[in-house]
């Protein structure tokens, strides 16, 4: 395992090499534990920057591992499967013209839905994704990826983003080949960022029970001020037929001046499966804060409540990891 962490990093190494004045490269290392039970390690690393007549590149790379399949402590962003696997490796460009904007993407890129970037769920000061956006549940996946082409067109105070492909999941709870349609249109005002977004592909084929499409429709929201940002989600719809899933969340992230190198997060959020005798309904209640020791190293502490149960069956559990970033 540490032999394949080692590997990635050197791979990416030598690729920022070939364009070592346009391109940067880095790499997260990681570890981490929770009372639930389980211990994570893991490193993502990237290779970023421009390419080349108005273009930019993203190549991104992944191995992690958790000692319990069962837990979703850790799985933020990324899988923890193990495995080495390929994340996001897209190109993409944008026109800046007098009149609309347009901005055009190509190749493995995040299905776009909603609050979807992994800087928004990576390392952010929470160990966990919310529980809409955990496959596990019959829910979205934060390790959903598309290959396709994704277009944005509009203003930057309104625009709609269209993505075609084909599912290429990265983790457990892959999806098989089909046309997958995102739209998500955005706006703003002053403070306030506000997003719609639809979705339509075919589901995790977990068992013969599953049949139809996975439609999922869904609201989101921002606002920032002061050093205070309020961010969240409502989704529904159906993993697959005759079953529905609901949920939502809401995060505070605070960061003042007089915090120092201190970042505090909370989060509410709930979920609602509902199969008949195969149906639940958590909610969890998050608190914590990540705190940079040092200019590239990090920590992420987190105490959470989820009044169903975690992993090992304890209601309350408490998750502690450790990054470092490093930058080529």
């Amino acid at each position: 395992m540490k032999s394949a962490a080692i590997g990635l990093c050197a791979v990416v190494a030598l690729t920022a090499g070939v364009h070592a004045q346009s391109l940067v490269a880095e790499a997260d290392l990681t570890a981490g534990r929770s009372t639930d039970g389980a211990s994570a390690g893991g490193v993502q690393a990237r290779v970023l920057g421009p390419i080349g007549h108005g273009w930019r590149m993203t190549l991104e790379g992944t191995w992690a591992a958790t000692t319990d399949d069962d837990s979703d402590a850790f799985g933020a962003a990324f899988p923890y499967d193990g495995r080495v696997q390929p994340m996001e490796a897209y190109v993409e460009t944008d026109v800046r013209a007098r009149g609309p904007l347009l901005a055009v993407k190509a190749g493995r890129y995040r299905v776009p839905f909603g609050i979807s970037s992994r800087a928004d769920y990576g390392y952010s000061g929470f160990v966990r994704a919310p529980l809409i956006r955990y496959g596990g549940n019959f829910a979205l996946s934060n390790t959903a990826l598309e290959a396709g082409g994704d277009i944005l067109l509009g203003r930057p105070s309104l625009s709609v983003e269209t993505s075609v492909g084909t599912p290429v999941d990265a983790g457990d709870a892959t999806r098989p080949h089909t046309v997958d349609l995102v739209v998500r249109t955005q706006a703003f005002y002053r403070s306030v960022i506000i997003g719609v977004s639809y979705l339509d592909t075919k589901p995790n084929p977990i068992g013969p029970f599953v049949d139809g499409r996975t439609r999922f429709g869904g609201v989101d929201a921002r606002w920032m001020r002061g050093g205070i940002e309020l961010r969240g989600e409502w989704i529904a719809g159906q993993p697959f037929d005759g079953v529905t899933t609901t949920g939502g969340y809401l995060d505070v992230i605070a960061h003042r001046m007089w915090m120092g190198p201190v970042t505090a997060v909370a989060r509410v959020e709930r979920l609602d499966y509902d199969a008949g005798a195969f149906s639940m309904h958590p909610r969890r209640y998050t608190a914590g804060m990540r705190i940079r020791v040092a200019q590239q190293l990090a920590i992420q502490i987190g105490v959470l409540h989820q009044p169903s149960g975690l992993a090992d069956g304890r209601t309350v559990a408490l998750d502690a990891g450790l990054t470092e970033t490093i930058r080529f």
